[in-house]
């Protein structure tokens, strides 16, 4: 099967049917979570992956399983998969790849005869952008225990709308329990979302690292006044704050190697030209790879806002809503071994964002495929990769499957 490959242009033509779903002016894609173009998404999805000889199911959290039979089928099955979720303002590559990449692995070994050692899989992660329900990547957490089935699913968005009402409205709630799937391997190929492959030439990223993440939710209350009557210095002013603490992850980010650290999100009451900001609720995401760095930097922004309530007299609280641990991938070999054998340059990455993957490595061994982006951008409707591109990161994730089956047979 060395000389086994994927169909480029049948892989580039189905990426582009899906991200018609959804499809936005300028290229890009909208495809939220629990809407009718969620259910196209979907069902496209379910249509291809039987077309290939794979039997489709969902569990009670509406993650997709496609499974195609082996040699042994009380084996545990290697996976791959993604999200066909997209950000509101999003592309059409990113995890919508991964997913189809898995459908095209389907493909290929359907239409060649091959009988895999091991069953394989591929998955569709319910909410991973976490766009319009929260938090981010939220079926693979369910999935792995991380998060509680019940409690997700009574999460609303901003409408109110509960995520649990809208999937069974989409039809895509089974009966299956999350986790209860027998599975031996995981991986996920994923356009890169920044610069580096493309900076370095190189065609593969070998992702040895998952970064880990700290995400926080800062409220500040100071005094809303006039702003031409009150002077200076008897003024309670949030804003200030607020720009005094972005300022400051950005230069805890710059203190530590890998360290990242950005200020997204704010609102601000009440937003009035002439008043001064009474109150702010404003979002903080810290990364890096090192969890004790990781801490680290979440003891300066702690102890920075605690000693700015004081100096300025306001209230400032510090929410560490979410927590995701820096992740070591232990199929990374297989992914190596099947770029060298396919002929691809490649070189060693660690994942900057979140990933399902990162969820799937705390119950099995997982391997992250980077591939491409152009210029790096991604959750915007001008990402962009190629077929080329495409093309390599889907044959390497196929003879790495290949790789995994053959092993876990062996064992």
């Amino acid at each position: 099967m060395k000389n086994l490959r994927i169909n480029k242009q049948r892989l580039w033509d189905s990426l582009m049917e899906m991200g018609d779903i959804g499809g936005t002016e300028g290229g890009g894609c909208a495809r939220l979570v629990g809407t009718d173009l969620d259910k196209q998404a979907r069902d496209l999805f379910t249509a291809w992956c039987e077309a290939a000889g794979a039997t489709v199911t969902f569990d009670k959290f509406g993650n997709m399983f496609a499974r195609r039979p082996g040699k042994n089928n009380d084996l545990p099955a290697v996976c791959t998969g993604s999200h066909l979720d997209t950000q509101p303002t999003g592309g059409k590559f990113d995890g919508v790849f991964g997913v189809l990449a898995g459908v095209e692995v389907l493909r290929t070994l359907h239409e060649n005869n091959i009988e895999t050692p091991t069953p394989v899989e591929v998955s569709v992660w319910t909410n991973e952008e976490g766009s319009r329900f929260q938090p981010a990547m939220q079926g693979s957490g369910v999935y792995v225990g991380r998060f509680d089935l019940e409690e997700e699913l009574n999460k609303t968005d901003v409408n109110g709308i509960r995520l649990g009402d809208e999937l069974q409205r989409i039809g895509y709630i089974g009966e299956e329990e999350p986790g209860s799937r027998n599975m031996g391997a995981f991986f996920e190929a994923h356009i890169e979302q920044g610069p580096i492959l493309e900076d370095e030439d190189k065609t593969i990223g070998v992702v040895r690292l998952g970064q880990g993440i700290r995400w926080y939710n800062v409220v500040i209350k100071g005094r809303a006044q006039h702003s031409g009557t009150t002077p200076m210095h008897l003024r309670k002013d949030s804003m200030v704050a607020a720009a005094l603490i972005t300022a400051e992850v950005e230069k805890i980010a710059h203190r530590h190697a890998n360290g990242l650290g950005t200020v997204g999100f704010m609102q601000v009451y009440p937003n009035s030209r002439n008043v001064i900001p009474g109150s702010i609720n404003f979002g903080v995401d810290l990364r890096n790879p090192d969890a004790a760095v990781l801490a680290t930097m979440n003891d300066e922004l702690e102890a920075f806002c605690s000693a700015l309530a004081a100096e300025r007299d306001l209230e400032i609280s510090v929410d560490n809503y979410w927590y995701f641990s820096p992740v070591e991938f232990r199929l990374s070999a297989d992914v190596e071994k099947a770029a060298k054998e396919l002929g691809y340059s490649h070189m060693d990455i660690y994942a900057g964002a979140g990933h399902d993957a990162c969820y799937m490595s705390d119950i099995m061994p997982a391997g992250m495929i980077f591939t491409p982006c152009e210029k790096g951008i991604s959750h915007n409707p001008a990402e962009r990769t190629s077929a080329e591109q495409c093309e390599a990161g889907t044959n390497v994730l196929l003879h790495a499957m290949l790789s995994a089956s053959e092993r876990i047979a062996a064992q």
